[in-house]
């Protein structure tokens, strides 16, 4: 049986018609796994889906929808980041524009990479994590072991 995974879907406004054009491509992979989304990008995904699957199918499909990402959403995600409960981050963010929360967007991938959490940037990107042999497997990324940087000595005065 494959293993359900836990998949981070955001993406910019400038962005959000190629998720949302990704998502109506890959739907049928997507529902079977639990999907985190910030905010109006989760209102659009879930869209997607339901326009997608059609109303003949009544089955509900795993979303949770976080805050916006400038209010918040891209924080609530790094946190879910660290307490190793996201599996997959697809994230379509615009090099063209600068964000309002672009501190929070670097957090973010700060995290994503810091936890070794596989992560897509763009069409191509996330074309081949969503298309790997690994995804839903038994696959566990080793996360490096941050022991001494937590118990290192602090200088003092």
């Amino acid at each position: 049986m494959e293993k359900k995974l836990k998949v981070a879907l955001v993406a910019h406004d400038n962005m959000k018609l190629d998720l949302a054009e990704w998502v109506d491509w890959n739907w049928e992979i997507l529902l079977k796994h639990h999907l985190i989304c910030t905010g109006t990008t989760g209102k659009m995904v879930a869209k997607t889906l339901m326009d997608r699957r059609g109303d003949s199918q009544h089955a509900r499909f795993d979303i949770t929808l976080l805050k916006s990402g400038p209010l918040g959403g891209d924080q609530q995600l790094g946190s879910l980041i660290a307490e190793r409960s996201i599996d997959m981050l697809i994230f379509f963010w615009d090099p063209m524009q600068a964000q309002p929360h672009d501190v929070d967007v670097k957090a973010l991938l700060r995290l994503a990479t810091l936890y070794n959490v596989p992560t897509a940037i763009n069409r191509s990107s996330a074309d081949f994590l969503i298309s790997s042999p690994l995804l839903g497997s038994d696959y566990e990324p080793v996360v490096k072991d941050y022991k001494s940087y937590i118990e290192r000595t602090l200088a003092t005065k």
